[in-house]
């Protein structure tokens, strides 16, 4: 594993080892020239590919042949800034078991070990890779949509971003508020990197766009209603270790009670809701186009729905607001009813008042009649009882 280059007597060793380590002389007439050679080795835990949250361990080991130096250690990730250590209480001198912080998917890249040492001069750095196969998402995102609308959810998986040669599979399904849950698809990656996915069957409608980053995991959502909101999980798992990442679909609607034009001098009600109970920081809005601010009206904390009593046709507005920032809005529009539909509600209402005035007229003429019946035909009973107990019968003599 060495090689002498005759010409300057250099050495050069391959492979180097911790039992390479120790004083080389070279003697060359009557000089001599000594070097001392110190070795490190460092070793990082699952050969460098984590998932995040996942917690490394570093092992930088050293020689033992004369006294150790005393060593200070940094470190510093893919981003060259320092990363804070903690070295383990079964650290030896010769032995240093450091542990870093948990891992997020954007620690992916070459991380340095710096090792100084002032009684020997040392000042080295030592390069090694880590890899985290994970999401280019948030752990846990919300999103919003309308009734009809058409969505696409979307997961960014990095792992050909960060050259991952690792076989790895996964899922996603849906978790529902009813605790019911719809597996979607399944898919897995091959140690060259190629994806492959395949839909479970399902009476839950969606689709796989054709055209996406051959990196994404992606479904589409048409003509979405509430029965799409709930909670898309997306799991891989690697080596019996997994990771995930949670979009969940917040749905909104707009309804009219009752439904149709609005007569003249009637009144109606607007609904806006949404398919789960909003975060703190999150509400719902009516307001009426070109309208005052005495026809706002706001859902309160942690509600999912906000009405408003409408008596004059005109365009209303629902907004979905989080941190004061607008995510999705719809409208409903109040058409005034013609007039003769007006007429005819007016004269239904009074004909079905005159018709209510007449069955009640009716029911007391009726009753008072049975009521005089009923007490004739008593007062008829009583006499006939009073003549049976008062009979005489008279004998001829």
């Amino acid at each position: 594993r060495s090689e002498i280059f005759p010409r300057s007597k250099d050495l050069k060793v391959f492979d180097l080892k911790l039992s390479d380590a120790g004083i080389y002389t070279c003697e060359y007439g009557s000089q001599t020239v000594s070097i001392l050679l110190h070795v490190f080795e460092l070793t990082i835990s699952s050969g460098g590919h984590f998932l995040p949250n996942e917690v490394p361990q570093l092992t930088l080991m050293q020689n033992l042949l004369y006294p150790l130096p005393s060593l200070n250690i940094t470190l510093f990730n893919s981003m060259n800034k320092a990363v804070r250590l903690k070295v383990l209480q079964n650290s030896t001198p010769e032995k240093r078991i450091l542990e870093l912080k948990k891992l997020e998917a954007m620690d992916s890249g070459t991380w340095t070990c710096r090792v100084h040492s002032v009684s020997l001069s040392i000042n080295h750095d030592i390069t090694f890779d880590v890899k985290v196969l994970g999401f280019q998402n948030a752990d846990s995102e919300r999103k919003y949509a309308t009734v009809d609308s058409t969505v696409i959810l979307s997961w960014r998986l990095n792992f050909q971003k960060i050259i991952w040669k690792e076989g790895f599979k996964g899922e996603l399904k849906l978790k529902q508020e009813n605790a019911t849950t719809h597996e979607l698809l399944d898919f897995n990656v091959t140690t060259w990197g190629e994806k492959h996915e395949t839909p479970k069957p399902s009476h839950f409608r969606f689709e796989i766009p054709e055209k996406k980053p051959e990196s994404n995991i992606e479904v589409k959502l048409p003509k979405v209603s509430f029965n799409h909101s709930g909670k898309y999980q997306c799991e891989l798992v690697y080596n019996g270790r997994q990771t995930q990442s949670t979009i969940e679909l917040v749905v909104m609607k707009v309804s009219a009670n009752p439904v149709g034009p609005l007569p003249r001098g009637a009144k109606m009600t607007l609904i806006c809701q949404v398919s789960s109970p909003l975060p703190p920081n999150a509400h719902l809005r009516w307001e009426r186009v070109n309208g005052t601010q005495a026809d706002v009206r706001k859902s309160k904390q942690n509600e999912a729905k906000v009405e408003v009593n409408v008596s004059a046709a005109g365009l209303w507005n629902c907004h979905l607001l989080e941190d004061n920032d607008m995510k999705i809005s719809l409208n409903y529009r109040v058409e005034e009813a013609p007039a003769w539909i007006s007429y005819v509600v007016i004269g239904t209402s009074i004909a079905s008042s005159v018709l209510v005035f007449g069955l009640a007229c009716l029911c007391i003429v009726s009753g008072r009649s049975w009521q005089q019946r009923r007490q004739r035909a008593r007062r008829m009973a009583q006499a006939r009882q009073y003549l049976l107990e008062n009979k005489t019968c008279q004998c001829q003599q």
